[in-house]
């Protein structure tokens, strides 16, 4: 993963640090998987995971209710998932994951941050090779003995790599072995602080200071909206 991987997860905790922010996101994630699959945690895997993500960040209880009870009434907003691909400044690539009620305003606000910083939306689909979807696991540390041992005993489950550091231990797969590592480390007792589906990009690019500066500015942009999930970039 290297350094690209090093920068993606610098900034996503940072993005993930601004609660104003992650708690509508969570709240969105929460009510979308119950609204899918029902209200019941135990028969609805994705809702559990959205719950396990919300716990990690240290929403509050009444928070989380109050998504799930969001799902079942009747004024529930019908967010619809919708993912735009663009190229931004310095040809930088950018793959952006929303979840809106309202496409029009949402595909119109990620243009103009595309347009405005020099880029532009592409064709959906254009740059989806650029980006290999992966499952990701992230859990403390000390709660595992063994990683080589962990790591033999989830091949099957469909895991690829492990990357350790000093406080987390990252699973990552397939995207579509996500539901079978999630079912694993459930039958092996394994608490995950975090699970999520991320793209990380096949062919890494460095761009210079100076080049970085004109990006991240479009990056917080898209960041900032409301109706975006998650960000993604071919940045090494």
């Amino acid at each position: 993963m290297g350094r690209a991987f090093e920068y993606r997860r610098a900034a996503k905790e940072k993005r993930w640090g601004k609660m104003s922010r992650i708690f509508p996101r969570l709240a969105k994630a929460i009510t979308m998987a119950a609204k899918e699959g029902g209200i019941d945690p135990d028969t609805n895997s994705a809702l559990r995971t959205a719950i396990q993500n919300a716990k990690a960040q240290n929403m509050p209880k009444d928070n989380i209710e109050n998504a799930i009870k969001r799902a079942s009434g009747n004024d529930a907003e019908n967010y619809v998932e919708v993912n735009y691909e663009g190229k931004g400044p310095h040809g930088v690539l950018v793959f952006v994951e929303c979840a809106s009620d309202n496409t029009t305003r949402t595909v119109a606000n990620v243009k103009s941050y595309f347009n405005k910083a020099g880029g532009a939306i592409v064709p959906t689909g254009s740059l989806e090779f650029m980006f290999d979807r992966k499952a990701v696991f992230e859990i403390e540390a000390s709660k595992i003995e063994d990683t080589e041992e962990l790591e033999l005993e989830l091949i099957d489950a469909g895991l690829e790599e492990i990357d350790v550091d000093e406080e987390t231990v990252y699973l990552y797969g397939d995207y579509t072995a996500f539901g079978t590592l999630s079912s694993a480390l459930e039958e092996k007792g394994i608490e995950v602080s975090k699970a999520s589906l991320q793209r990380f990009p096949t062919t890494p690019v460095e761009f210079t200071e100076e080049q970085m500066v004109d990006i991240e500015k479009m990056l917080e942009k898209i960041d900032d909206d409301d109706d975006v999930q998650a960000v993604f970039n071919n940045i090494a």
